[in-house]
């Protein structure tokens, strides 16, 4: 008699089914498109198609990337926590700004880590891994770097990417690795600054130092190669046109 009672079963309602928790496939679906838009803006910031400090509107972003705004939220707030963006008030967010003292230190804090994750992929990489850093240096090497234009080959970059991946890829801690890739994409959006500054032989006779001294298993002289490449983002920081310290 309760139902009769009560009137219709209340799980039943209009108010109640819009309240009903979304199905597994649709939360697949939110969690795919989220990642889509995450991907997408990463690679946006990365290769400056959005500026340092620009304002990211979610109704912009939404017609950017054809998606809703939830999507939109969740990729924003997981760029936040690897300090791509920034919130400013309360509700609003940015792409993050770059300065020279974050540059001064990205630099250091990049060094410090080459001094462990470099050593432990060295140490622990077997005959296939070292195959895969040679193998990511060719591919990289074959790859034309620029366009007559002066713009930096999409193609290389992710061939260069892969390659700076390949070299720690052997390093048994998934944490030091994680904070690896991390590092790696703050520092790179001021390398991308200022490509058509760089010496391009110079950069590819840089890149088979790091391929021979790591392949060769020198810990000391790999971990000063590929030092000495992330102090040529020092070295340019005056052609970046961010102002100096003070």
């Amino acid at each position: 008699m309760l139902p009769t009672l009560l009137g219709t079963n209340p799980s039943d309602t209009p108010d109640a089914m819009s309240q009903n928790p979304p199905s597994p496939t649709e939360e697949l679906q939110g969690a795919t498109r989220a990642s889509m838009v995450f991907e997408r803006l990463r690679e946006d910031i990365l290769e400056g198609r959005l500026a340092p400090g620009e304002k990211l509107r979610i109704e912009a972003l939404e017609a950017r990337y054809e998606v809703g705004a939830s999507p939109i939220r969740e990729a924003l707030n997981r760029l936040i926590s690897v300090r791509l963006v920034e919130q400013f008030e309360r509700r609003g967010f940015r792409v993050a700004a770059l300065s020279r003292d974050d540059l001064i230190d990205l630099v250091r804090a990049r060094r410090l880590l080459n001094e462990v994750v470099v050593r432990e992929s060295l140490v622990h990489g077997d005959q296939a891994w070292e195959d895969e850093v040679v193998l990511a240096y060719h591919r990289m090497w074959r790859c034309p770097m620029t366009s007559p234009t002066g713009q930096t080959h999409r193609e290389w970059e992710v061939l260069h990417r892969r390659f700076h991946a390949s070299l720690i890829a052997a390093c048994p801690s998934k944490w030091l690795i994680d904070f690896h890739e991390l590092l790696f994409d703050a520092s790179d959006r001021y390398r991308r600054l200022n490509v058509r500054e760089r010496d391009l032989e110079h950069t590819r006779t840089e890149h088979r130092e790091i391929m021979e001294a790591v392949v060769s298993r020198d810990v000391p002289l790999a971990v000063q190669r590929l030092n000495d490449s992330i102090d040529t983002l020092l070295s340019h920081a005056d052609a970046l046109g961010i102002a100096p310290r003070g």
